[in-house]
């Protein structure tokens, strides 16, 4: 049995790595969200709720990048600051595309903004595996 989860782990273990990666960059963003508005930011106030995003975004992408660099995608590249640049700028896209559903979500249509952010969360925590799949740590070199 051991061995047979561990051929499933071998055969996917790129997903199975970045799933974990992305369960635990979900729960840095989305403990850096509730901080920022259960302390000293008022998600009713739309500005102070895209402040709080923002605030939580920085703080994920920061840990997304080193822990998706190590453990995911392995990543060679020796020039990490064009690496990290285009980490950021996919990471930017799917901020866009958190800032929408947050606005729709709570300043629109006047939701939970706790509920919201998770599921937010899952929809770019897709769009993030996929840039970062094909536009951030693509394999350059087929052996």
């Amino acid at each position: 049995m051991l061995k047979q989860i561990k051929a499933i782990y071998i055969k996917y273990a790129e997903i199975i790595n970045y799933l974990i990666v992305g369960v635990l960059t979900t729960i840095v963003s989305l403990a850096t969200y509730y901080i920022c508005v259960l302390t000293f930011l008022n998600p009713e106030n739309a500005f102070e709720l895209q402040t709080a995003n923002i605030i939580s975004w920085i703080i994920a992408v920061i840990f997304a990048y080193f822990t998706n660099r190590k453990y995911v995608f392995k990543s060679k590249e020796k020039n990490k600051l064009k690496e990290a640049s285009k980490f950021v700028v996919s990471r930017l896209l799917t901020l866009g595309m958190d800032m929408f559903v947050m606005f729709l979500g709570v300043t629109v249509l006047h939701l939970n903004d706790k509920i919201i952010k998770l599921i937010s969360q899952v929809v770019v925590t897709v769009g993030n595996y996929v840039l970062s799949k094909l536009f951030v740590f693509k394999k350059t070199d087929k052996k």
